[in-house]
């Protein structure tokens, strides 16, 4: 017989955020040109008293730009600017590449809608008296990299819009994504989590001087994917919002998918150790957030649930992120009980791997009677090795074998013969 303590363990609740019943929060405004299809993806900052969202957005030019919108509460807009705080300025940014004709544009790496490149998916770091933000940057054709910028705080607050030039941080040639910065530094170290299909790679750098053509993160560390069929982020996992200092240790947000479920985003919710980041000390086994609502499916991209910010205000946890690559959405959570149920997910085994980021892609393992199956991967465009090939039938009932790209992480399909 099973007692009344064991079972009441096992139904222990697993923790997960709410949302809001007002969302989205923020949604497109048909009045401006530059956010007049689509704001998402929204980074978040408290400062001054007041949430600061700066968050993405898509008009009529299909370029990616950045807005700000603020909220004294965490969950109404009481501020929203009428023009964009963050636009491309450089080449890699897409400045050269919307001049062109959309024929002679690749939408292999097209995310959200954003034909013509330009500033995606921004995190907010605040270090000492500046505000470093990380985001992804387009410029319609290569490879998606990330790039850093960074403002003065007191400019920042008085919305005098003083960014630094931005630079590249990530190699040329590989999608990199995600980047977020830990708002501490460990050690006299500044540490950047990013993404490099399928795992959470992380950099500890003596500095955020970074010179756009020679040096590079190196993704020394990595928080992996689980590799179980049965996990909900088996098949990628990437930063969300920057880690929050908790008194349990960094309490870090992040998002996947998994291969029984590739087309729809989940979040989760990991703790690392204070001094040591890349050691996690507790993983959630299920997500805290699945896209079930009507405003996470009905968009540019249905099923996705993308979190970009978060802050803790008095003991509760505001999660911002975006729904349906369309609109902006917050989800919260009572910090302490978010903790707490949190720290039952232990991890049996603290991961901290070290990873280096390849410069090509690394030579396939065989194991022993399973053959290589090799694709042509559109993203790359280059043949690749392809990850857990499967026989399907295609509606046109040929038959082809089908799979994912181990570089980075693109469905390939291979068709067969005769």
């Amino acid at each position: 017989m099973v007692s009344k303590k064991k079972t009441q363990k096992n139904l222990r609740l697993q923790p997960v955020l709410e949302r809001f019943e007002g969302n989205p929060i923020l949604g497109p405004d048909p009045s401006h040109q530059w956010e007049s299809k689509a704001v998402f993806n929204p980074a978040a900052i408290y400062e001054g008293g007041k949430v600061h969202i700066l968050y993405r957005a898509l008009g009529d030019t299909d370029t990616s730009v950045i807005g700000y919108a603020s909220s004294l509460d965490g969950f109404h807009i009481n501020e929203r600017l009428d023009k964009p705080v963050y636009v491309p300025r450089e080449p890699f940014e897409g400045v050269s590449a919307v001049r062109h004709t959309n024929s002679e544009l690749s939408d292999n790496y097209r995310s959200g809608g954003s034909f013509a490149g330009g500033c995606e998916d921004p995190r907010l770091t605040r270090i000492a008296d500046r505000v470093y933000l990380t985001y992804v940057a387009y410029d319609g054709y290569s490879s998606p990299r990330i790039a850093l910028s960074s403002i003065h705080i007191d400019d920042f607050l008085n919305k005098n819009w003083e960014w630094k030039r931005p630079v590249l941080i990530s190699r040329p040639d590989i999608v990199d994504k995600n980047a977020c910065i830990l708002p501490e530094k460990i050690d006299g170290k500044y540490v950047i989590f990013h993404r490099i299909f399928p795992d959470i790679l992380i950099d500890f750098v003596d500095d955020l001087d970074f010179d756009g053509k020679s040096r590079w993160l190196e993704g020394q560390f990595k928080i992996p994917i689980r590799e179980l069929s049965s996990s909900w982020d088996s098949r990628k996992v990437a930063a969300g919002p920057p880690p929050m200092r908790t008194k349990d240790g960094w309490l870090f947000i992040y998002h996947a998918i998994d291969d029984k479920d590739e087309f729809r985003y989940k979040m989760g919710a990991m703790l690392l150790a204070i001094k040591d980041p890349p050691r996690v000390l507790a993983r959630t086994t299920h997500p805290i957030l699945e896209p079930l609502a009507r405003y996470e499916n009905e968009g540019l991209k249905s099923g996705v649930i993308y979190p970009c910010g978060a802050v803790i205000l008095n003991d509760q946890l505001f999660v911002y992120y975006g729904g349906a690559d369309m609109v902006v959405c917050v989800a919260t959570a009572k910090m302490s009980e978010f903790m707490s149920q949190l720290s039952h997910d232990k991890e049996t085994a603290p991961v901290s791997t070290p990873a280096h980021v390849p410069t090509k892609p690394a030579k396939p393992v065989v194991e022993k009677g399973k053959p290589i199956v090799h694709g042509f991967c559109v993203k790359c465009r280059a043949k690749r090795e392809i990850k857990n090939p499967r026989h399907v039938i295609l509606k046109n009932l040929c038959h082809a074998m089908e799979g994912i790209c181990p570089w980075c992480g693109t469905k390939i399909i291979r068709f067969g013969r005769g």
